[in-house]
């Protein structure tokens, strides 16, 4: 049996930014509005503004396409020379996911395979990276849910992050075929000290907000569920308190056993009946663009810039190269990985068989079609 049930897409697409419809309403798609500034009170302020830039696909966890990524672009571009915008907030549609990083779909069923596309890909991936970091107005990452993998990358790009307290944050790259180059392993040390980089790089483990928040990649986390009587309730997933583990204080731990079982049960329950709440954390977003409204925007920026230029420095020092190895891995393991994730209603499995992986590489054995076979799934009932 060869890999002919693995879906292909064929249909050459445009990496251009020219004649293309940047923004739209329907998913998947980015979307870009502009809301009056308000006051504390509530009150619209003429004439000030500030920009949304959203990740309208929540059917994918808000992955971004192609086109989204094109969209995103335009939208900092826009925000950035708007005049009228005060700041531009960054966000995705749901109370699931901010963003989930690249859509694997479009990388197993187009990009694998294909090195030179998934290189201009990249030259588009890298750009809006660049719109964020260069965007001449304060940045906020809202972080409505899970925020993984390229998700991580460009979130961590923005400037201030605040979070849903069920946000989970992480890398994904290492378990699904590539590597966290899109600005996690230039960022993450800033945040986090090197060591907590290296194991958020490497590990792909998902850490809540709260950990995040006491790790210092977040500022603030807000609860979004309410119980019976309308009071709010921390994320009854996590352990909100300190407690000692293996000889180290921790903070914002998952809970384990059949303890996380029923308090995931009861999330779930709160979010399939559109019961989350994000007041409270538009409630800081719309304190914090106050405050920088309220502060000189030529003073205002060059501050921001001056704390960007830290992450900008070792961004800019190697994303060139991170983008042809990006394309060349496409090739190889980002075809597996991918496409294992991408097939999983299939075989039933989202990664590919690791030890077998490196028992065929511990042989010296080609990677051919006949390696791929005997480390990815099985179309299931075959």
């Amino acid at each position: 049996m060869g890999l002919e049930w693995m879906p292909r897409e064929h249909e050459l697409k445009d990496h251009s930014r020219h004649g293309t419809q940047w923004w739209g309403t329907e998913a998947p798609c980015t979307v870009y509005e502009k809301r009056p500034l308000k006051d504390p009170k509530g009150n619209v302020i003429p004439g000030l503004y500030v920009a949304w830039v959203t990740l309208n696909n929540p059917a994918q966890f808000n992955s971004y396409t192609t086109e989204m990524v094109k969209g995103v672009i335009a939208g900092f571009e826009n925000s950035s020379t708007d005049r009228s915008v005060v700041a531009t907030v960054f966000t995705g549609v749901g109370p699931y996911a901010f963003c989930t990083g690249g859509n694997t779909k479009e990388y197993s069923e187009y990009y694998s395979m294909r090195p030179e596309e998934y290189g201009a890909y990249m030259e588009l991936f890298n750009n809006m990276v660049d719109s964020i970091l260069m965007c001449k107005k304060p940045v906020i990452c809202r972080i409505n849910g899970m925020r993984v993998a390229g998700g991580q990358e460009i979130g961590t790009a923005c400037d201030i992050s605040i979070s849903s307290d069920l946000a989970i944050l992480g890398q994904a790259g290492p378990r699904h075929g590539s590597a966290p180059v899109g600005g996690a392993s230039d960022f993450l040390p800033w945040y986090l000290g090197v060591e907590d980089a290296m194991w958020s790089c490497v590990s792909c483990e998902m850490w809540s907000a709260y950990k995040m928040w006491w790790k210092g990649l977040i500022s603030k986390a807000f609860p979004v569920l309410k119980d019976d009587k309308g009071n709010w309730v921390r994320n009854p997933q996590v352990i909100t308190d300190a407690f000692v583990k293996d000889g180290e204080i921790v903070y914002g731990e998952m809970k384990t056993g059949q303890e996380f079982k029923d308090a995931r049960a009861w999330v779930q329950d709160k979010q399939k009946k559109g019961e989350v709440d994000f007041s409270l954390l538009d409630a800081e977003v719309d304190r914090i663009v106050w405050i920088f409204a309220n502060l000189f925007p030529g003073c205002l920026m060059k501050s921001i810039d001056g704390v960007r230029q830290k992450k900008k420095f070792f961004w800019d020092q190697i994303k060139n190269d991170h983008r042809y190895w990006l394309a060349t891995n496409m090739m190889g393991e980002a075809f597996l990985g991918f496409g294992a994730f991408n097939t999983k209603k299939i075989t039933g499995v989202d990664t590919i068989d690791f030890i077998k992986n490196r028992q065929l590489i511990a042989e010296g054995k080609l990677v051919d079609t006949a390696f791929m076979e005997q480390v990815l799934g099985k179309p299931q009932g075959k």
